[in-house]
């Protein structure tokens, strides 16, 4: 069987090796902090969405059940009406009353999903401006991390070879 050289490796190369594993740490620790940062604020996102969605179905269900019962009281009070002057005086109330009431609805309404859209496009704005700096600056470990191998590299070239 073929004897093992006792060749050693020289001290720079073993210090360039434990500077480049740790350096790799670094750069995946980045990584995978802004994966988890990702992950959670997709998280936020769609938790934000539900309450957004539930609120608008919430307030639809109100607006719903207003409207009914002023239908139902409206046909009570046209039941009741003694004369057509009565029915149509009943009738022109109720018609300014809901169109009023649609009007101060679809403007809820439309308050809420303006909310809900402006409160996603901020989430998302923050969650891009985030993965772009974590993205620079995983970037820049990277180029400090070859700029630095690179050197100790050279330098163990250097002293090798004298």
């Amino acid at each position: 069987m073929a004897q093992m050289s006792s060749y050693e490796v020289p001290t720079q190369i073993r210090d360039l090796a434990e500077t480049s594993v740790e350096q790799a740490r670094k750069a995946f620790g980045s990584f995978i902090g802004a994966a988890r940062r990702a992950s959670e604020t997709a998280h936020d996102t769609a938790d934000l969405a539900r309450t957004n969605a539930q609120a608008l179905y919430a307030r639809s269900l109100d607006h719903a059940e207003q409207n009914i019962r002023a239908a139902l009281d409206h046909a009570q009070k046209l039941a009741a009406a003694g004369s057509l002057p009565e029915a149509a005086a009943i009738q022109a109330e109720y018609a300014r009353e809901r169109f009023a009431a649609l009007q101060a609805q679809a403007q809820e309404v439309s308050s809420l999903a303006q909310s809900a859209f402006q409160q996603g496009a901020e989430r998302a704005r923050a969650a891009l401006q985030q993965g772009a700096d974590a993205a620079r600056t995983t970037l820049e470990q990277g180029q400090d991390a070859a700029r630095d191998a690179a050197a100790a590299a050279h330098e163990a070239s250097g002293a090798a070879s004298h």
